[in-house]
């Protein structure tokens, strides 16, 4: 018997909720606290109303249509919420479609830190293989100068706020244009996107006032247009991270 109500259990859920609108919402919500629980925890009147209210799908019988035409009792709803687990199985299921939505709304490659380019060649090959809508940013550095160490710790604190932007530095003596770098015009940014060449910064420390930080990056290069809108979570993202941690 046992048997017979786990396999009716399983087929009930059988492939991917494709409900849409409010109603389809509340019974995707329902069906994914039902397949999240351990079957044995969970209480024998408790799963039936689950079940009952999440798979109105047979409608041939009887049985069947009074559970689809009706409405969930207060005692249901008490019954669904009664404990903390259903606090949890809410929270996972709303990061579900909230990381759903994202992938769905985000568009294009992400990257999240600086890559070290080691040959003029990888340079080359880096922004004209690049996708078309990637947006390109270069630093050509030595080491040993201040400015471009600044520089560099800058672009890696942008480079976790802007994953969607292609990060990159090279140092000066492996572009294969050493002589066209000297320490007199670095730190230099060069952006690019689809290939071309639609910002260069040359000695770009001076257009700072004196020891600058990533925000002082950041914002000159909102200036001319180059960084696109920063993902910002909501306040509800925030929360839910803060209590995964405890």
């Amino acid at each position: 018997m046992e048997e017979a109500k786990s396999q009716s259990l399983e087929e009930d859920f059988e492939g991917q909720a494709t409900h849409t609108g409010p109603k389809g919402v509340i019974s995707d919500w329902r069906k994914f606290k039902l397949e999240s629980e351990d079957s044995e925890s969970i209480p024998p009147s408790k799963k039936e109303v689950l079940r009952q209210m999440s798979s109105p799908q047979s409608r041939d019988d009887k049985d069947s249509k009074e559970r689809f035409s009706r409405k969930m009792s207060i005692q249901e709803y008490e019954l669904i919420h009664q404990d903390k687990e259903d606090e949890n199985c809410l929270r996972k299921y709303r990061r579900q479609c909230m990381q759903n939505m994202h992938q769905k709304l985000s568009f294009g490659p992400r990257y999240g830190f600086v890559y070290e380019l080691e040959t003029g060649e990888q340079f080359l090959e880096t922004i004209e293989k690049e996708q078309k809508i990637t947006t390109i940013i270069v630093h050509i550095y030595e080491g040993g100068i201040k400015s471009c160490d600044a520089i560099n710790s800058s672009l890696t604190c942008l480079a976790a706020e802007y994953p969607m932007v292609k990060f990159c530095k090279i140092k000066a003596s492996n572009t294969g244009a050493g002589d066209r770098f000297s320490s007199d015009v670095l730190p230099t940014l060069l952006v690019y996107k689809g290939g071309e060449l639609i910002s260069n910064f040359i000695s770009v420390a001076k257009q700072f006032a004196g020891e600058f930080f990533a925000g002082d990056v950041e914002a000159f290069l909102n200036e001319y247009g180059l960084l696109p809108e920063r993902e910002m979570q909501t306040p509800e993202q925030t929360n839910m991270e803060e209590e995964d941690i405890e």
